[in-house]
């Protein structure tokens, strides 16, 4: 993404920003797409900015064909999150994503017998462990060109905590299709393999810029006067990983955002000696017309990629914990946890105890940072 926009397009972005309905997205991205320059290095924004319009005009088709089917209701495109953590189950056609949500959830769900015939995402929790995560299989992805369903798709994943990615070696070469739909998500800004680095930018009132993370080729004072001509005075730029001035720009214009991939390797044994360690992500294998996976593994695989801790909590006359663990980022803390069970432990918290895996005990303040496996007894 090219950083120094002229004014006038940064304008026009705002109003992108501020606009509150799809249709005024619409219009408003028309007039940003007329005051950007167009040369090489705004190629991909443009090609971005035209994509996001596409999807626009398409969610208010779909929505309009619903309301004079149905008599309203909208198309569902966005399934509310359930559960610990929310997953998109995406793929080509007969890839197995319904066979994989039959066999790991209670949904209701057949293959497609005409590819692409299904628009709306499908729910199904998948319960291990105790932890409850919701599977939402997506349309089918149609490889190598852009669809409606592919625009569906990409929503649901921006959506979703984390990606589960059902590739079929019945369908061909394997890696092929992984490179497809990853070029995909990332014409849409959505990594599936960790990059460099991931920027957000949060704005704040006030004035002043706080930059947390590493710039590359960059000093405090060009971010601030980048923000400045957003006409964006307060904020803190988080960088996870490090990033240039045109990954804060791009951070501005298309939010991008890194979506923790597995592979889910379709009747693996087919697909002769291909070789996939070189892609960064885990692969779980699988023969899902057996419903043959292993089910401990996939959870403790997503957990893991998806950099997420399991607490338990124990009363403090319980002779026990509870069975069900709360699922947490890794690096939080006791207090991030007390917020979580009710704001009222927050307010009155006094100390906790906490009982590691290893036997380790001992008593700690509300900036302790927990760890897997550990028991948290808080008194208040």
């Amino acid at each position: 993404m090219p950083a120094n926009l002229p004014a006038e397009a940064r304008a026009k972005w705002l109003k992108v920003l501020e606009a509150k309905t799809p249709e005024e997205k619409l219009k408003a991205l028309e007039e940003f797409i007329s005051a950007t320059p167009k040369h090489k290095g705004t190629e991909n924004l443009i090609h971005w900015a035209r994509r996001r319009m596409a999807q626009l005009r398409r969610e208010i088709e779909l929505r309009k064909e619903k309301e004079r089917s149905r008599g309203g209701g909208g198309l569902r495109i966005y399934v509310e999150k359930s559960g610990d953590v929310q997953l998109a189950v995406i793929g080509p056609p007969l890839s197995g994503k319904s066979a994989l949500l039959k066999c790991l959830t209670d949904a209701n769900v057949e293959p497609d017998l005409i590819p692409y015939s299904t628009i709306e995402p499908v729910p199904g929790m998948f319960i291990e462990g105790n932890v409850y995560f919701q599977l939402v299989k997506a349309p089918s992805v149609s490889l190598g060109k852009d669809s409606d369903l592919n625009n569906i798709t990409l929503s649901i994943m921006r959506n979703a905590d984390g990606v589960l990615m059902v590739l079929n070696c019945l369908n061909g070469d394997v890696r092929q299709q992984f490179d497809a739909i990853s070029k995909m998500a990332l014409d849409d800004g959505i990594y599936l393999v960790k990059p460099r680095g991931i920027v957000r930018v949060e704005p704040k009132t006030g004035m002043g810029v706080q930059v947390i993370g590493k710039l590359l080729n960059a000093t405090h004072s060009d971010v601030v006067k980048l923000l400045t001509g957003y006409r964006i005075y307060g904020a803190i730029v988080y960088i996870d990983g490090e990033a240039t001035l045109d990954d804060i720009e791009d951070a501005l214009i298309r939010s991008p955002a890194y979506k923790p991939t597995i592979l889910i390797l379709n009747n693996h044994h087919l697909c002769g000696k291909v070789d996939l360690t070189d892609l960064r992500i885990p692969i779980i294998p699988a023969k899902l017309d057996e419903c043959v996976i292993d089910r401990v593994k996939l959870s403790e695989t997503i957990l893991r990629h998806l950099d997420l801790i399991k607490v338990y909590t124990k009363e403090p006359w319980a002779s026990k914990p509870t069975d069900k663990p709360f699922i947490l980022k890794r690096g939080s803390t006791v207090g991030d946890l007390a917020q979580r069970i009710h704001s009222e432990l927050y307010r009155n918290f006094k100390y906790a105890r906490i009982w590691s895996p290893t036997g380790f005990h001992r008593r700690v303040g509300l900036n302790y940072v927990l760890n897997d496996g550990d028991i948290v007894e808080i008194h208040a």
